[in-house]
Parts: C-alpha cells; structure tokens; sequence
C-alpha cells in the first residue's frame, strides 16, 4: 500500500511541476515584447531523475523557477522566442496529460480492489 501512495504522490508532484511549468511559459509569452525580459523556465523532472537514479530520498525535490541562461539575446534584450515558448507548451501538456491519465488509471485501479474486496 505504501507503493501505491508513493506513486501516486510522486504523480501528482509532477502534475504540480507541469502546472506551474505552463504559467511560467505563458508568462515568458506575455513578456515576448518587454525589452530586457529574460526568459525563465521549471526545472524539476531533471533534479527527480538523478534523485531516483541515485537511489535518494526525493520527497524534497521541488521545482524550481530559473532564468535560461542559455536563450539567444534579441536586440531588445529580450530572450523569449514564441517558437520555442509554444513547443515548449505543446511538450508540456502532452506531459500533463500523461501524467493525470497515469494517476487516473491508478486510482480507478484502487477503487476496483476496495470494491471487489468487500
């Protein structure tokens, strides 16, 4: 049982980190024409991997917001590219949809064996 809500928690940590993921890149959308604006990104699947990788306790892993210190420098200042923000959107909800129909899946999957238990 303890797998089971472990799973589930790491999931819904995800979900949070693709949550947050999607209003930082719609902020970096908002600010494509502010001069000066430097595009910030979530870091978090990444810290989690090597977390797990290293066979680490990962429940204090969180993402975190960053200035991208590696986006090319407009005239302006400006390091937003809609190109890169919508791709970078599109990857992000294919992520969150993965990861809500995982979590769904386990959940529908517990309520059966609750269910059929009785």
């Amino acid at each position: 049982m303890d797998q089971i809500r472990k799973g589930n928690e790491l999931l819904s940590r995800l979900l949070t980190a693709t949550a947050l993921r999607e209003r930082v890149l719609a902020e970096n959308v908002a600010n494509q024409n502010v001069p000066g604006y430097k595009r910030r990104e979530v870091t978090f699947e990444e810290a989690l991997r090597a977390r797990v990788q290293a066979k680490s306790p990962h429940a204090d892993v969180k993402p975190l917001i960053r200035v991208d210190q590696q986006a090319p420098m407009g005239p302006d200042g400006n390091t937003v590219s809609l190109e890169l923000e919508t791709s970078a959107m599109r990857e992000n909800r294919l992520a969150y949809e993965l990861y809500a129909t995982m979590l769904q899946s386990r959940l529908a999957m517990a309520q059966v064996s609750i269910t059929e238990s009785r």
